[in-house]
């Protein structure tokens, strides 16, 4: 059984979680992005943020930290490699399937909600 702190502070790191990813859906909207899906899920994986500007998909994952150093840190080889796939899986329901363009950011927020989106920053080795 777990412990009540444990649970409280998973249950405190969900909510931040939760209030990351809206502040970066924000963060995106006011520079003219169309939110798509929050939290997409497929047998591959999830997918914070799926957004879209004209024809472009942008793909989206959120780390939230104390500061931006140990929010990147936690992106991991496997992580990417399961954003790729569940991104294949969401492209080969649009009419465009692997053809649409797209790109695959990284949003960093930080301890006082900070927010740094790096562009592109997810790229096939």
């Amino acid at each position: 059984m777990m412990s009540s702190s444990r649970q409280h502070s998973g249950k405190a790191a969900h909510l931040a979680g939760d209030a990351a990813e809206q502040a970066v859906q924000r963060a995106y909207e006011a520079q003219g992005y169309e939110a798509v899906a929050q939290r997409w899920r497929c047998e591959a994986g999830e997918i914070d943020l799926i957004l879209r500007l004209n024809a472009q998909y942008v793909f989206v994952e959120v780390k939230h930290s104390r500061s931006f150093a140990k929010a990147a840190e936690r992106l991991s080889a496997q992580q990417i490699a399961r954003i790729y796939t569940s991104a294949e899986v969401f492209l080969a329901e649009t009419p465009q399937g692997a053809l649409t363009e797209t790109r695959f950011d990284v949003a960093l927020v930080d301890g006082q909600g900070q927010i740094k989106i790096l562009e592109n920053a997810i790229g096939l080795e």
